[in-house]
């Protein structure tokens, strides 16, 4: 009878591992429409996370263009809550593509972050770009609990069927309601892997990567009316009206009326980028910036092309509705925007994981004064303090100060997106991030001083 069950295991084991790799083998594609000629690898499908609600979310994964089996595996994971990392990550920022204005063409990002990793962009919660829910009330459902649960779940199931990679150095990273996100998947992946049953998932989590993120309402919300005000855009009489909204009165009606003063005020400003100028339909060249406004619309075209999406392995189950890069049906129904993340984020730091907190210094959504004043919450003693770093030798591209256990970046001149806004300067943060490094600092020359100089 032992014999036999050892039989009865070993065939199980063999099973799945064939089963899992036939799955790798499906999911790999073969090339996207409009892509430029590539040597790397690119997988994309779906991995069910809950066999009987139906629920299924749907990945992108790129091997790193140099050396795949010596770079760690990053998680990235778009905010929202309700928006597309394969759509907004994948095709406008970090990823390996951006697609171009005919909403057909891709042309090769120079600054991809697959230079310096492998990366797997995912699709979280159900009901975002192709994942979706047989059960429709899941939609309804969602919050940052199951999306973390089903995010972990993911993440194990995925590493079955890429076995390489579960031994690998990993790190999460993402924007926005990934505040959320982020912080929570990397507690959950903390918590199993100190339970002795789960150690043949133990998943080797190094560090988490946060911009422009949402972690904490009320300082954000006070970080909005200061980054407003010294940015000219809103009057000091509002400000020092806002003044009195902060915790515990700013979800008082009074602050409400205030906030939608301030939106008034914004109507025609891009938030994301309160120097950048809006996607203008009727324009018919992009503006000359590096960032272009109009790039979802291009994408929405493209995902939503019969022919990429059955290159992707994607909709295959017939959606019935377009592919959107933000899911209103997700964001509607969603209540935990409110919660605090900074108590998650103390666990990690705690725990040794690396955590980078990094702002684009022109986001009015997420601005980098509210990261500042939740991170002053937090209290870590600093350990480096404030200075300039550089991205070329004599370029400032921004500030960082080291604090115990987290390091806080801004990236200069970027928006809310910012390796799409800076892509130079994001890929230089993320690098350092990896490397467990401060961003590089310049030694530049001092002017030579001449006392008998008269001006």
């Amino acid at each position: 009878m032992e014999r036999a069950k050892r039989v009865s295991i070993s065939e199980t084991t063999i099973i799945g591992i064939m089963t899992s790799y036939g799955l790798k083998t499906v999911d790999k594609i073969e090339s996207l429409p409009g892509q430029p000629i590539v040597k790397f690898n690119q997988y994309s499908g779906y991995v069910t996370v809950d066999g009987q609600a139906g629920r299924a979310l749907f990945y992108y994964f790129v091997e790193s263009s140099d050396k795949p089996s010596t770079k760690p595996l990053v998680l990235w994971l778009n905010g929202g809550p309700g928006c597309s990392s394969v759509g907004a990550g994948a095709m406008s920022e970090l990823g390996p593509f951006r697609v171009q204005k005919d909403g057909k063409t891709l042309k090769r990002n120079q600054y991809s972050w697959i230079k310096k990793a492998n990366i797997l962009f995912l699709d979280s919660p159900a009901g975002v770009g192709f994942s979706y829910s047989n059960t429709t009330s899941d939609y309804e459902k969602n919050g940052d609990s199951r999306t973390a649960t089903d995010s972990y779940t993911f993440l194990v199931n995925w590493l079955e069927r890429f076995p390489e990679y579960k031994n690998r150095d990993f790190f999460i990273a993402g924007e926005s309601y990934a505040g959320h996100y982020v912080p929570q998947l990397a507690y959950v992946i903390l918590e199993k892997n100190k339970m002795k049953s789960l150690q043949s998932r133990f998943i080797n989590l190094r560090g988490i990567a946060v911009g422009n993120g949402l972690i904490d309402e009320p300082f954000n919300d006070m970080g909005i009316r200061d980054f407003f005000y010294t940015h000219t855009i809103i009057s000091e009489k509002l400000k020092e009206n806002y003044t009195f909204c902060e915790p515990p009165t700013w979800q008082e009606e009074a602050c409400k009326h205030l906030r939608d003063q301030v939106d008034l005020l914004m109507n025609n400003i891009n938030v994301y980028d309160i120097y950048a100028p809006q996607c203008n339909a009727t324009t018919d060249s992009p503006p000359n910036t590096k960032h272009d406004p109009c790039i979802d619309d291009y994408i929405e075209a493209y995902m939503n092309t019969p022919a990429v999406q059955k290159a992707l392995h994607a909709n295959v189950t017939a959606l019935p509705y377009r592919w959107e890069e933000c899911s209103k049906k997700v964001i509607n129904f969603w209540i935990d925007r409110e919660l605090s993340i900074l108590p998650t984020i103390r666990e990690l730091m705690a725990s040794g994981v690396r955590v980078w907190l990094y702002s684009g210094d022109t986001d009015g959504g997420v601005p980098v004064t509210g990261t500042e004043y939740a991170i002053k919450e937090i209290g870590a003693p600093v350990k480096t303090d404030w200075h300039a770093w550089y991205n070329a030798p004599k370029e400032v591209g921004g500030f960082v100060v080291e604090y115990e256990n987290l390091t806080f970046v801004t990236v200069r001149g970027a928006g809310h997106f910012v390796p799409s806004y800076q892509p130079n300067r994001a890929f230089t943060i993320f690098s350092s991030f990896l490397e467990g490094k401060l961003p590089p600092q310049a030694n530049i020359p001092q002017p030579q001083t001449n006392n008998n100089k008269h001006i």
